[in-house]
């Protein structure tokens, strides 16, 4: 959300002459300073969380859109051969066929880790396994492994690593961001001008150059 918000905010600012001030925390902490009370206009966090405080009547009811979609890909060194990822079946081969594997040691990993064991895979891959709390594709780049697994918007930044495809649609991991307003903000021309900026085409351009996709 980072990257996308500091180039669709300025955007927004030039189109609208609003003026907003961006700050960027952990999902974690974010959702504690709303509960706790913090000042704000437009909330953005994954779906979840975002409803999380709907229910507890810190986000206005019926304010919420999604904007983006993040799904899980796999990425090779920039140059290699890349492996047909586009079936379950195919997927699993080329893991099993791979030298190495790299996937995060946080919380896309975790759902990696879970994946690799309902897909009877993780005892197999286990031995070449590599985590990492860097973003995954710098691994595949610096060709300490073969293939990384990771959610597609941390892997098109890093250069020396390309994109393969996203999973199949069968084993993704979708992320929803969304984002809402606040209470007060209900009435504010400007805060509700962010909300459909959001969702203009310019916005939408950004976020499929990101690796995402419109929510």
């Amino acid at each position: 959300m980072r990257t996308l918000m500091i180039e669709a905010v300025p955007l927004f600012e030039r189109a609208t002459g609003h003026k907003a001030e961006l700050e960027f925390v952990l999902t974690s902490v974010l959702t504690k300073k709303i509960e706790d009370g913090a000042a704000f206009d437009v909330a953005l966090l994954p779906r979840q969380e975002l409803d999380e405080l709907v229910k507890a009547g810190k986000i206005a009811s019926g304010s919420t859109a999604d904007v983006t979609r993040s799904t899980v890909g796999l990425c090779v060194r920039t140059g290699a051969a890349k492996p047909d990822i586009s079936t379950v079946e195919a997927f699993k081969r080329a893991l099993i066929a791979a030298r190495s594997i790299s996937y995060s040691d946080g919380p896309s990993g975790a759902y990696i880790a879970g994946l690799l064991e309902r897909l009877g895979l993780a005892d197999a891959v286990k031995p070449k396994t590599k985590l990492t709390g860097r973003p995954v594709a710098e691994l595949v780049a610096a060709g300490d492994a073969e293939v990384g697994l990771q959610q597609i918007v941390a892997i098109l930044p890093v250069k020396g690593a390309e994109l393969v495809g996203p999973l199949p649609s069968a084993l993704q991991n979708v992320i929803i961001y969304a984002a809402g307003l606040s209470i007060p903000a209900q009435q504010s021309a400007a805060a509700q001008a962010l909300m459909r900026f959001l969702a203009t085409p310019e916005v939408i351009r950004l976020i499929r150059v990101k690796g995402m996709e419109p929510g």
